[in-house]
């Protein structure tokens, strides 16, 4: 009996191919692609899968990439459920679809990096020295700013207790839930969406992009920050409405941006206009892709494709599409 095919698209640092999990039983076949836009043989590749591993929501699954795809039974999500998934279409082409579990302990660590290498413009400094100079731009320590936590949920609380420990002062904006969390914690809760943006010294967004909180940043928002203050977004580009972050920067308001997340993604345009500004820290989404967070995402979404060809069904999220 030939293998079942399992596919992990846009796996940009081929990380599948290293886990021995999956590829441990002779009866599923595990593959990996990169970057499906670029990827010679991703149209053979999606022809023969029958289940996708999602690493995230790296993948948009849609009509246009069903129809590629004749074999496909399952969508295997890393995490959880996310806009990726266009679950109507799948239903409709008979394709389930099930969701898994992840950690917030990478992206929240990454989220701290960002603000230290930040706030110490630790980048220009090694920029400096690599070109042949000595000490480059003066940074700022963070003990005794504001740090603002806007979305205080897995990881907003993670970042909130790894401030708290550097000295900083724990502002949060939220839900009315959130910010009766905060207190109950012995964080502050801002006063106002406005005395937030004003007060903080650096903004560390958390918020889940759902339709309410799509574009919920607003130039209004932004333009409120300090002149010397620090926005820091791992979460999700599309938080923060079109356009409005390059307008607030290039008002000096706030003065800093670091950023792990962009609205189109992979970026491999070196001119793209966020790369290209002084006061902006990039890095290219690694939030969660580190090497533990990566494991635990792939093998739970390999677990629940086998207990789905197993015959075990009760973890699809749309049973109609096994009708």
């Amino acid at each position: 009996m030939p293998a079942i095919q399992l596919l992990i698209p846009d796996d940009y640092q081929h990380i599948g191919p290293q886990l021995a999990e999956l590829q441990q039983d002779s009866a599923y076949a595990c593959r990996s692609l990169g970057d499906l836009s670029r990827a010679p043989d991703a149209d053979e590749a999606l022809a023969q899968a029958e289940a996708l591993l999602l690493i995230r929501e790296r993948t948009v699954v849609d009509e246009a990439l069903l129809a590629r795809m004749p074999r496909l039974r399952l969508v295997s999500q890393t995490g959880k459920l996310a806009r990726n998934i266009d679950v109507e279409a799948c239903s409709r082409a008979g394709v389930a679809v099930v969701e898994g579990s992840g950690s917030p302990y990478a992206p929240a660590e990454l989220a701290w990096l960002l603000i230290m290498v930040a706030r110490r413009r630790l980048s220009e400094n090694i920029d400096s020295l690599r070109q042949g100079q000595w000490q480059g731009p003066v940074g700022q320590a963070v003990r005794g700013q504001t740090l603002g936590i806007l979305g205080l949920g897995k990881i907003g609380k993670l970042v909130a207790g790894y401030g708290q420990a550097f000295g900083m002062r724990i502002l949060v904006w939220g839900s009315e839930r959130a910010r009766e969390e905060a207190q109950a914690l012995g964080y502050q809760a801002a006063g106002s969406r406005e005395a937030f943006f004003a007060e903080a010294d650096v903004i560390s967004l958390h918020q889940r992009l759902v339709a309410a909180t799509s574009g919920n940043i607003t130039l209004d928002d932004l333009m409120r920050m300090k002149t010397d203050a620090l926005l820091v977004n791992i979460s999700r580009a599309e938080l923060i409405a079109p356009g409005a972050l390059e307008t607030a920067l290039d008002a000096g308001r706030p003065g800093f941006a670091a950023l792990d997340v962009f609205e189109q993604e992979p970026v491999y345009d070196t001119a793209h206009p966020l790369l290209r500004r002084p006061n902006v820290l990039c890095t290219p989404h690694l939030g969660y892709a580190e090497e533990a967070s990566y494991r635990q995402y792939l093998e739970i979404a390999y677990r629940n494709a086998v207990r789905f060809f197993q015959g075990d069904t009760s973890h699809v999220l749309n049973p109609e599409a096994l009708i």
